[in-house]
């Protein structure tokens, strides 16, 4: 499964870094996002959060600071081991954009709803939801 996780994120990798008419509208945002999610890496995964954005795990809302909220994901994982995420469906355009995946992680299955902005300086997650399936 990690394999054909691998190759999946591999040939989108590729195919997005085409030189052919690129924007920074045409290049999703959720590939790395997603990639740092299904790693359970909350160090990389909080580089994307917004200076204060809103945190939904399992019926628990915080509107917290990117560094709350990255100890909230963290905790998340380490009592939740990531084994595989995939985006199943993506909406919005640029300012707002918003994917849902399902994360399975210790031995449950998650639904995750992000929430992604995209302002001058970058795309940063707004709000992240995660419950169970």
């Amino acid at each position: 499964m990690s394999t054909l996780l691998f190759t999946f994120f591999t040939v989108l990798f590729n195919f997005s870094t085409l030189p052919a008419q690129q924007t920074s509208e045409q290049q999703d945002v959720f590939v790395p996002i997603g990639k740092y999610i299904q790693m359970g890496d909350s160090e990389k995964l909080s580089a994307w959060f917004a200076p204060n954005l809103e945190m939904d795990i399992l019926g628990t809302v915080n509107v917290c600071s990117k560094t709350q909220a990255k100890q909230i994901i963290k905790e998340f994982f380490s009592n939740n081991s990531p084994k595989s995420f995939e985006i199943a469906y993506r909406s919005g355009k640029a300012p707002m954009k918003y994917a849902i995946g399902t994360l399975s992680a210790g031995g449950s299955k998650f639904r995750v709803t992000l929430f992604v902005k995209t302002q001058e300086d970058g795309n940063f997650i707004q709000q992240m939801r995660i419950e169970l399936e």
